[in-house]
């Protein structure tokens, strides 16, 4: 989550543009048109107290109920967060130890690190690969719209043009993702391994309102009482109050995979680099900005919009900081959304080789642990299994799509984009009559609306 990207900054910088604010309305998460509709509310209203109180107590609720599930014979369920980043650029706050004693925390087998291309620094020797105190990293790179992942350093080959370069970053076991699809939504997929299914970075970029309505908690004495308050009591729910259903992203897969397979990943696009500050100027003035932003990169805002500015000034003195509010340490990003991937053993060349077979999904696992997900294709009701998410089969008679989930959920079967098969509960079966791209969504309802938790990989019925 980068506040500090210019897609953002251009934004909410200036009191005036915080002053349209009161004028702003939001519509809400929408999912694509030929899906059920879904109840939601907007960002803005779960940073509400009682909002954030509701999603916690259903979050707790929800898991109670959890259940563990037997495991898929020889594979094991990793923990993975993809696209995090950690001492590679000037808007990037968090540290490589500061991650690793945070994915112990929250329970992460392996970060594949996506550092900011900055030549002559080579991103495959010069940061960390390989197992640290249990948890392996993959070094990587988020360069040209990718997430790359090359076996060695091509540093050299780096400005090659876009279909040699794929085959430099694939050749010999490496994986490169489509990024940031907000942004190239029409980008071809020949030779790719897969994209990013959600990125939370974009529910930012999005969310203005939300943006906005937070630097107007931080700038009055009550309601910046309640943010810190908030984030005391709930800091997995206030991190989370921008996330949506990821319609954009989840069209362009399900348009894509009827012609190819491809892994869907979540980006978590972490960098330790939202610890919102207010720095007082003078007792009319502050500054709002991240521990990132230098002075002049930070927002003035003044009395005379947000009159309890005098309030917070009052005793201390230039240069004093107001407010500190750590809303993404990595603990908490790796726990709001993270790729889940079933591979035999932990290591390099196994963690590849599942991640390009589509053995994984994406899970919001700060809502419940999904671990031990999953969703297959077997030989009818209790047949032995035929194919696992990410693998192709042919369609035959009596063979049954089988998803098992750890709590009880709103269970969505999609094929092509379009719901086939719904129910409530903690399992789906469902006899396939017909070739498809078939995959599986999970939802929990929290504080009154239903919120997204799974996204499993396809099971491709040619």
């Amino acid at each position: 989550m980068t506040v500090v990207d210019p897609r953002v900054v251009t934004w909410w910088r200036g009191p005036a543009l915080l002053a349209l604010f009161w004028m702003l309305t939001w519509p809400g998460a929408q999912g694509a048109d030929n899906l059920p509709p879904i109840r939601t509310i907007s960002p803005l209203e779960r940073l509400a107290p009682a909002r954030l109180k509701a999603a916690h107590d259903d979050a707790e609720r929800i898991r109670s109920t959890r259940h563990a599930l037997p495991p898929l014979p020889g594979l094991t369920d990793f923990r993975a967060v993809l696209h995090a980043h950690a001492e590679d650029s000037s808007h990037t706050g968090g540290t490589r130890p500061e991650m690793l004693a945070e994915a112990k925390i929250a329970g992460v087998n392996a970060i594949l690190l996506t550092d900011h291309y900055r030549p002559p620094r080579d991103f495959i020797t010069a940061s960390w690969r390989g197992l640290h105190d249990g948890v392996l990293f993959l070094s990587g790179s988020e360069e040209r719209g990718f997430l790359i992942y090359p076996t060695r350093s091509i540093m050299d080959r780096m400005t090659e043009p876009t279909p040699a370069f794929i085959e430099t970053v694939r050749a010999d076991g490496g994986l490169i993702f489509l990024s940031h699809l907000e942004e190239r939504l029409d980008h071809p997929m020949t030779n790719l391994d897969g994209l990013e299914i959600y990125n939370r970075h974009y529910d930012a970029i999005k969310d203005k309102a939300g943006l906005l309505g937070l630097v107007l908690r931080l700038t009055d004495p009550k309601s910046l009482a309640e943010l810190e308050e908030g984030l005391r009591l709930y800091p997995d729910e206030l991190f989370a109050f921008q996330c949506t259903y990821p319609a954009e992203y989840l069209a362009k897969w399900d348009r894509e995979t009827p012609a190819r397979r491809l892994t869907g990943v979540a980006a978590n696009d972490c960098h330790h680099n939202m610890i919102l500050l207010v720095k007082m100027v003078d007792e009319a003035t502050v500054l709002v900005g991240t521990n990132v932003d230098r002075d002049d990169e930070m927002r003035t805002v003044k009395a005379t919009l947000r009159p309890g500015i005098r309030a917070m000034t009052k005793g201390h003195k230039h240069g004093d900081i107001l407010a500190r509010l750590d809303l993404d340490p990595y603990h908490r990003s790796f726990r709001n959304v993270s790729t889940h991937i079933l591979a035999p053993t932990l290591d390099e060349p196994t963690i590849r080789a599942a991640l390009r077979a589509g053995h994984a999904y994406v899970s919001h696992d700060w809502m419940c642990d999904a671990t031990g997900f999953r969703f297959e294709l077997a030989d009818g009701p209790g047949g032995k299994m035929r194919a696992l998410m990410g693998d192709e089969a042919p369609l035959s008679s009596g063979a049954m799509l089988a998803a098992r989930f750890t709590a009880p959920c709103r269970i969505r079967l999609l094929s092509a984009g379009k719901v086939i098969a719904e129910t409530t509960g903690d399992h789906l079966d469902h006899h396939v009559t017909a070739p498809g791209v078939h995959r599986v969504e999970g939802w929990l309802t929290l504080g009154g609306e239903d919120r997204p938790w799974i996204y499993s990989n396809p099971i491709y019925v040619r």
